[in-house]
């Protein structure tokens, strides 16, 4: 699976090669919509934000403001022959999120996530699930925790000249927690936009992509840490399951597409979402 320090270091590396200035460890600061880099200014057609969920771009031009948050922890231990070739996903143990186990080469990622008010309980849904996995909660290395932005249908991700991609425009999917996809996918569009010369399709284009899956997501997120037995029972039916396997592997866009005898159990699962969703206010 995929490390984010050797992704990090292969995208600065393209992006270098095709042409871009890359530079490390320098400040950045906005001045009446103009970027200090290392104290210089920097005048450009656009500024992509592309600094996460911490970032200062999104804070700099009042963008943002109305993310929620996940909350996530995870570390590291020695990868063994349990996990080679295998990921584990365990639902309905972590409220609002799910518990897991990612192999990554020589090591194995050991993480919990759920809802934000979950953050003070994240070291003992941690701790639980490396004794369920008979691993040593005190030898995890490289623990670290994160929050998770998610936009709402209210939050802008694009004003004047500023668009926002991935994490810093609250692009993580709500079921899943991962923003990978959403992030390259925003970042494609936003260059497009930029090139065009048309930043006002940015935003819609976006939305349109990903709005119908974010929304299957959250349905499925609520229904989950409401109903976790059924709405995996339900999951788990022969004519579901691949349609569920083509969403997961990104090969099913949007849900709403869905033909066949999948359409009735995708339903049972959006009606249970939505029965769930006022739970949470």
């Amino acid at each position: 699976m995929t490390q984010r320090r050797r992704l990090d270091e292969f995208l600065a590396r393209k992006a270098a090669d095709a042409g871009a200035e890359f530079r490390d460890g320098v400040s950045v600061a906005f001045d009446d919509g103009d970027a200090l880099v290392g104290g210089e200014r920097v005048q450009s057609r656009a500024i992509v934000g592309a600094d996460g969920v911490n970032g200062i771009t999104a804070r700099a031009f009042g963008l943002g403001r109305d993310h929620g948050h996940g909350v996530a922890l995870e570390g590291n231990a020695p990868l063994d022959a349990r996990y080679r070739g295998k990921l584990v996903l365990e639902l309905g143990v972590v409220p609002g999120g799910y518990a897991w186990v990612f192999p990554k080469g020589d090591h194995a990622n050991f993480g919990v996530g759920g809802w934000e008010s979950e953050g003070p309980r994240l070291r003992d849904h941690l701790r639980r699930l490396c004794a369920e996995h008979d691993v040593d909660y005190d030898s995890l290395t490289d623990l670290r925790g994160y929050r998770l932005p998610y936009r709402k249908t209210t939050s802008a991700m694009a004003r004047r000249n500023v668009l926002l991609v991935g994490d810093a425009a609250g692009l993580v999917d709500p079921l899943t927690g991962d923003g990978m996809y959403e992030a390259f996918v925003s970042a494609k569009f936003a260059a497009e936009a930029i090139l065009a010369g048309d930043l006002s399709t940015y935003a819609p284009r976006v939305l349109a992509e990903l709005g119908g899956l974010h929304g299957t997501s959250w349905s499925a997120k609520h229904a989950l840490d409401r109903f976790p037995r059924l709405t995996f029972g339900i999951a788990r039916l022969p004519f579901a399951w691949p349609v569920i396997a083509r969403i997961v592997r990104g090969d099913l866009k949007d849900p709403g597409k869905a033909r066949g005898l999948s359409r009735a159990p995708l339903k049972a699962l959006d009606r249970l979402g939505k029965l769930a969703a006022p739970a949470r206010g």
